[in-house]
């Protein structure tokens, strides 16, 4: 529901850091070609077609040519996430998620902005089928819906966060571009009422079969078995 440009949210946050670090370059990622598409884009529009128009932006832009350092803001972070796994060139050598969902959310209690509308049709829809083919395609906030209850269907029918989380085998090419970043620095909110469960920021998230009790990310089957 936000924008790449919004000069309360991330227009000021680009602000900021020119501010701190003058001469530094920043690009906001914009999806779509106006700032209502970019708001539009970010329910409707496939994570993994983000992704793919992320890494040409990238690709096309002079200035990252030599490496740059990624910060990704709720969804983005795990986005930017996919973007590190997916497209090694340019080389993204930092990557800062803040309030990122890594494990998913299973739960969808209120968004920002203007568009609470959209946010209850959004949680209907998942209520009545997040894994179905056409949500998936076409809802982003269904393809990385995380059902503790429903782990199989998680696994097999997730388009997008089962695929960078490694849910249906290794994929080596994934773990080794991740694990070329210098750093990877995930900030969780103490006090999150938007994330469900909030340990997602981390890694964490329900243990499989029931939606009460969470695990952090040591133990966790990603940890556990290096994925």
């Amino acid at each position: 529901g936000d924008s790449c440009c919004n000069p309360q949210s991330m227009g000021y946050i680009k602000k900021i850091v020119e501010k701190k670090i003058p001469g530094i370059y920043v690009l906001s990622l914009k999806i779509g070609s106006n700032l209502i598409q970019d708001m539009e884009n970010s329910f409707f529009m496939n994570a993994n077609d983000q992704v793919r128009e992320v890494c040409s932006q990238l690709a096309k832009d002079p200035q990252l040519r030599g490496g740059y350092n990624a910060m990704g803001f709720s969804q983005g972070g795990q986005f930017l996430r996919a973007v590190a796994q997916r497209c090694p060139s340019p080389p993204m050598l930092n990557l800062i998620s803040v309030g990122g969902q890594h494990q998913g959310v299973y739960g969808f209690p209120r968004c920002p902005g203007e568009s609470s509308h959209i946010c209850d049709w959004i949680r209907k829809t998942l209520d009545l089928g997040a894994y179905t083919p056409a949500v998936q395609e076409h809802l982003v906030q269904a393809e990385y819906w995380h059902d503790p209850l429903k782990e199989e269907d998680y696994r097999k029918n997730s388009i997008f966060l089962a695929d960078i989380n490694q849910e249906r085998g290794i994929n080596g090419t994934y773990k080794k571009n991740l694990m070329a970043l210098k750093k990877f620095v995930m900030v969780k909110f103490l006090n999150d009422t938007m994330v469900d469960p909030p340990i997602s920021e981390w890694f964490g998230f329900y243990k499989p079969g029931q939606a009460q009790e969470t695990i952090p990310l040591q133990e966790t089957s990603l940890y556990t078995e290096v994925r």
